[in-house]
């Protein structure tokens, strides 16, 4: 039996590791079609007029789309706004939105195709920056009438944002420290890149698709097409990695109406340079004004922070309003403001990604914490320590208290690093802090089945995508039903088949859905009790759920036996329904509460080459803050993983856009992530189990955490081995150089402005 608290091994891991297991690429279908977008090579343009003439006379070539084959208005889409049309209508608003789905028999005669359509288009100015999307004569991203904020409709600030507590404008302070920091876009990089399928089912429409959320792309295709929930069905496959890129519809409502208008399956499959223009990282400049007594002791925190968020809206809005209203972190101002905007560009639409905007957060208030540690004279762990709230103490005014031992945490991380102890030449160590909130008022609901020879079938509507979600509730069932994981099954993600969930983000899925899940086992237990003490006049006060048997003070029934009593022989089973919600709070700025807090500490040392300006990574460690462990194993290598993805914005990853809103580093060759040689010598995750989160047993959320912290720690040992403060992510060996150079230049000091680079951020 496998308990809460077991490392077993992962739920179909043989199928993962021999390669057996089928990606949605995979999948093979009779009689169907395959779509190929055109775009164009402009980051903003009117579109005068599609030519697909000599693109139809290709054989093989069955339709192609434009505009002109939508319904009229064009539809419009999005998971919280609905602002994207299906295809470009009248201009496109950024590299990389299509104009033109080719639709072939098969990819090779739709890709050749896609090359012959042509397009007359006349470039147009863009904003691409923040400093251009908010100047005066700026031309509007979007069209005012179907902006939301009509007070904002006039400006390329899509949403603001204002959370606060106090009097920052009047708290006294002996030492104030002033600063900006800005975080780059990046891409999601998943080794599978998108693909989606859709197909015609009776009145309806059947989609798969490397989707995490099934229900919520179910609903935005309804909404779209105009079709009723109930006619549409979603199942995601099994993903290959996903980090949030594959979280929200991208072109499922596209596929969707050409199958549909066809009457045929059809599929997109996009290259992994094609996947770079479906989504990335908002990126952010983040200033924090921040006021500290002589002790060190916080006196006041403000926060303004801009996100360059693209062209629609996408999850883009969410992503900043939930970061800000954490915005000073686990830090613990008495007095505090937070205003952030989402600002519209013409780019590639910004989405959620890993952290969620934390990580952009927290790579600008751990430097101040670090920059005024110097300059107060105070150690770095002590002054975080004098600022980090205790259990039960509320530091983000209106929500949960503290839910943690975070100093513990945090001392520990310092401790794996060799906190204090000298350190040689050219190396330094720094310490980061992640925190994050899980999407709030959101719903799980499952259903467990138990069949009449007592084996178990669950069924959820969360996503796997390689975190390990399948291990987690099977353990659970395994847990609480003591019976072998060998006689669980688990179906999961199918709109047609399970019952509804929220999401399959957030670091939500454990708490949320394995709540759900405890709650079917509950309800499943007490349905078989009714049925034992009907059956075998057993007294139930006396039963207990042990080795897969209800044992009581006479003897043992097991479960075969009950369900045979109740139904006969070979028929019936007995279904556990689970529901697990937070409540939905109308006046809250999102609508609903914290459930808990995914907070982790991140200690580094590094050593700098100063003539190169190369980081060699020497040691990395991790402490997760995660209540309980359901799978111990599971928990330590994804917040390993979170490191590991963290040390791409940390030193090397940026997409790079040239003047004219292009993309010029899409794909593999020049887009460089992290590889087992960028791992670091010492590379440590730890955990701190105090069985205080909301999920089965003390469990708290984690997957998003790792990747939060490690911006911080990276950048301020850098900056301890080089003396020099550097305000821009990601410092490649280019800008580590550049910034010592100017720093031998000038004799900087630490926490004033410093001149523009080529990278476009400020030099260290």
């Amino acid at each position: 039996m496998a308990k809460i608290g077991d490392s077993v091994k992962r739920v179909g891991i043989e199928d993962r590791v021999s390669g057996a297991l089928k990606f949605a690429a995979d999948l093979k279908f009779n009689n169907i079609l395959h779509v190929k977008l055109v775009r164009l090579d402009v980051g903003h343009a009117r579109i005068n007029a599609i030519d697909t003439s000599e693109a139809s006379q290709i054989p093989g070539v069955r339709y192609i789309f434009t505009s002109e084959d939508m319904p009229k208005p064009m539809p419009l889409y999005g998971p919280f706004y609905d602002d994207q049309p299906i295809i470009a209508v009248g201009e496109i608003k950024f590299h990389g939105d299509p104009v033109a789905a080719v639709v072939a028999e098969t990819e090779d005669i739709a890709e050749k195709a896609a090359k012959l359509v042509e397009v007359d288009f006349e470039e147009l100015d863009g904003v691409y920056t923040v400093e251009q999307a908010l100047a005066p004569d700026a031309p509007l991203v979007q069209d005012p009438s179907i902006r939301v904020r009509k007070d904002l409709a006039q400006t390329n600030i899509f949403e603001d944002w204002q959370y606060g507590w106090g009097d920052p404008e009047n708290a006294p302070a002996d030492f104030v420290i002033d600063d900006e920091f800005n975080f780059p876009m990046t891409t999601h990089f998943a080794i599978e890149p998108h693909v989606f399928i859709a197909a015609p089912d009776q009145d309806g429409v059947l989609i798969r698709s490397t989707v995490q959320h099934p229900f919520l792309l179910q609903r935005v295709i309804s909404n779209t097409l105009n079709i009723p929930v109930s006619k549409i069905r979603v199942i995601p496959t099994e993903l290959g990695g996903a980090f949030g890129g594959k979280g929200y519809p991208k072109f499922e409502p596209l596929v969707a109406f050409i199958a549909m208008k066809l009457q045929q399956p059809v599929r997109l499959r996009f290259s992994l340079e094609e996947t770079f223009l479906v989504g990335r990282r908002t990126s952010s400049s983040i200033h924090v004004t921040a006021g500290f007594m002589k002790d060190g002791r916080l006196s006041f925190m403000k926060v303004n922070a801009d996100f360059l968020m693209g062209a629609f809206s996408n999850a883009s809005p969410r992503v900043v309003a939930k970061a800000a209203n954490a915005g000073c972190g686990i830090y613990n101002p008495p007095n505090a403001s937070i205003y952030a905007r989402a600002i519209l560009s013409h780019t590639i639409p910004g989405t959620a990604f890993r952290g969620f905007g934390a990580p952009q957060f927290m790579w600008a208030l751990d430097s101040i914490m670090d920059m005024a540690a110097r300059a107060l004279d105070i150690d770095p762990l002590e002054l975080r320590l004098k600022n980090i709230p205790n259990r039960g103490e509320v530091f983000l005014h209106g929500e949960k208290a503290c839910d943690g031992d975070w100093k513990e945490g945090l001392t520990k991380a310092a401790e794996a690093i060799g906190w204090g102890s000298p350190l040689p030449e050219n190396r330094g160590r720094g310490l980061g802090i992640g925190v994050k909130t899980p999407a709030p008022a959101t719903v799980s609901q499952s259903m467990v089945r138990m069949h009449h020879d007592g084996s178990v079938t669950i069924l959820v509507g969360t996503t796997e995508m390689g975190q390990g979600a399948r291990t987690v509730m099977a353990q659970l069932v395994s847990d609480a039903m003591d019976i072998p994981m060998n006689r669980i099954n688990i179906i999961n993600g199918d709109t047609g088949v399970v019952p509804f969930d929220s999401v399959t983000a957030s670091s939500r899925s454990t708490v949320f859905m394995g709540n759900a899940v405890q709650r079917a086992c509950d309800d499943l237990k007490k349905k078989l009790v009714d049925l034992t003490v009907k059956y075998f006049e057993v007294n139930p006060e006396t039963i207990e759920f042990i080795g897969g048997q209800i044992v009581y003070d006479g003897g043992t029934i097991n479960y075969k036996e009950v369900l045979t009593a109740h139904y006969g022989g070979f028929q019936g089973e007995v279904i556990g329904l689970g529901l697990y919600k937070e409540p939905l709070l109308k006046d809250h700025p999102l609508k609903g509460g914290v459930s808990f807090y995914e907070v982790i500490f991140a200690g580094a040392e590094v050593e700098v080459d100063k003539e190169t300006g190369f980081v060699h990574m020497k040691k990395l460690v991790t402490v997760g803050d995660v209540g309980k462990a359901i799978n111990p194993l599971a928990v330590e290598t994804q917040d390993e993983g979170g490191a590991i993805m963290g040390l791409g914005h940390s030193l090397m990853e940026h997409l790079i856009m040239d003047r004219k809103g292009r993309f010029i580093n899409l794909g593999a060759l020049d887009y460089r992530i992290p590889t087992t040689l960028d791992i670091p010598e010492f590379f440590q995750s730890k955990l701190i189990e105090n069985m205080d989160g909301t999920g089965p047993s003390g469990a708290k959320g984690v997957g998003e955490s790792g990747i939060i912290p490690i911006g911080s720690a990276v950048g301020l040992a850098i900056a301890e081995a080089t003396g020099v403060f550097f305000h821009d992510l990601p410092l490649t060996p280019e800008r580590v150089w550049k910034g010592l150079q100017d720093a031998q230049v000038s004799h900087s000091h630490m926490g004033k402005n410093f001149p523009q680079d080529d990278e476009g951020g400020k030099k260290g």
